[in-house]
């Protein structure tokens, strides 16, 4: 059975990480809010890094 996949995120204002599913999450270009400080960005800006980007990416396809 298949590992589930997660991405690692950290919010550019308060510092806050955490893991999601990509599927739970909306394209990267798209809007999404920190769920600790309401900070709003482009979800590709919350990727901690530019491999969690390329999987967000990739497991969105």
């Amino acid at each position: 059975m298949p590992q589930p996949a997660y991405v690692q995120l950290l919010c550019p204002d308060c510092s806050k990480h955490w893991e999601e599913s990509p599927k739970d999450l909306p394209k990267p270009e798209k809007n999404y809010d920190c769920p600790d400080c309401g900070a709003t960005y482009r979800t590709s800006e919350f990727m901690r890094t530019d491999r969690d980007l390329e999987n967000l990416k990739q497991l969105q396809s």
